[in-house]
């Protein structure tokens, strides 16, 4: 089992920053890639960026590349969601995920365990 936690959420006005971390627990040695979804009103979940936890590759989707970094700390078993830049179309439920079975996963299939989530509100 792996347990994922987030923090870091809040209330930002349109250009602002935060960063979000997403703390693993349990069998973190199982891991092979960690990322982090969003979810808006109204809308489906969808990828926003995603690290391998060994090899600290990343990917990112289109609408938050150059904004977003996606970055781990392996000491602590961390993973942080550095968004800058933000925008009122950030605003979005993020949840991180846990995958066992892919380094860099995209989908939300691919991913084995999720947190609770963190909530981002952008304003105009």
């Amino acid at each position: 089992q792996v347990q994922l936690v987030e923090s870091g959420g809040g209330l930002v006005q349109a250009g602002g920053s935060l960063r979000l971390s997403c703390a693993a627990s349990g069998r973190t040695f199982s891991i092979a890639a960690v990322g982090w979804f969003r979810q808006g009103p109204g809308k489906e979940r969808e990828f926003a960026a995603a690290i391998s936890w060994s090899g600290g590759n990343t990917y990112y989707t289109g609408s938050v590349k150059g904004r977003f970094t996606i970055s781990r700390d392996n000491a602590k078993n961390t993973i942080y969601l550095q968004m800058n830049s933000l925008k009122p179309e950030d605003t979005a439920v993020y949840y991180c995920g846990a995958s066992l079975r892919r380094t860099l996963a995209t989908t939300r299939v691919d991913y084995d365990y999720w947190g609770q989530g963190t909530q981002v509100t952008v304003s105009s």
